[in-house]
């Protein structure tokens, strides 16, 4: 078995530094990782209740839920995070890039529970208001539970695009892993090793992505409702 000092040794100085400052940029992946979930906690619950305003709620409401969504979605994600942090002054940093990336997300997975609440057979809802239950005792215990289970193909693709949209923090100068990875290319003497470190931090990406999403392909199979969706 190669000795890993001498297999380092091998590798070019570039590649040297990269793997010299790994607990360095697993630092920045930390960050990375806390603030995909938090921001992706923040989506769900404001997302989720705005879908079901969107489908249920009266006209007025739908409406300013619908429009909402549409100025967020519309909007860059990095004007979003300047917005945030400059214009509005949230701080620290890490609290206002959960903020908007959070409240972006919940724009999109409004859309993702939207479609899934809309999926659900509108008899059913008759069926339950019929033997007593009321409109929100309905959500709550016939459609929600079939919309959850609906709408877990539907993260695979947020949860990646949230994951992405974390380095666009370091606009605001967030310690996350593109943020770390620019310190050290931009460190005097070491900014020929740029491409050696995109490289590996897009390796890095790479891998959360994948694993992601075949965590949630094992979830959907696990909760998928038989007969649905074309099971």
């Amino acid at each position: 078995m190669a000795d890993p000092v001498l297999a380092l040794g091998a590798l070019s100085a570039d590649w040297q530094y990269v793997f010299g400052n790994v607990d360095y940029l697993l630092g920045g992946l930390w960050v990375t990782v806390k603030l995909t979930v938090a921001s992706l906690l923040v989506g769900f619950v404001a997302g989720l209740p705005a879908a079901i305003v969107e489908v249920y709620g009266g006209r007025y409401s739908s409406a300013l839920v619908r429009n909402v969504g549409v100025v967020l979605r519309g909007t860059p994600i990095v004007v979003i995070i300047m917005l945030a942090y400059f214009a509005f002054g949230i701080s620290p940093a890490f609290v206002a890039a959960t903020a908007a990336l959070g409240f972006r997300s919940g724009a999109y997975q409004t859309q993702i529970f939207r479609g899934a609440i809309e999926s659900v057979d509108g008899g059913q809802m008759e069926a339950a208001r019929a033997v007593g239950l009321s409109k929100v005792q309905a959500i709550r215990h016939v459609v929600l539970p079939q919309a959850l289970r609906r709408s877990v193909p539907g993260f695979q693709n947020e949860i990646t695009i949230v994951l992405k949209d974390t380095s666009i923090a370091f606009a605001i100068g967030l310690a996350e892993l593109f943020t770390k990875s620019a310190d050290l290319y931009q460190s005097i003497g070491h900014t020929t090793a740029t491409f050696e470190l995109i490289v590996f931090i897009s390796a890095i990406y790479f891998v959360l992505t994948v694993a992601t999403n075949r965590s949630l392909e094992m979830l959907n199979d696990a909760v998928a409702i038989p007969g649905g969706n074309g099971r």
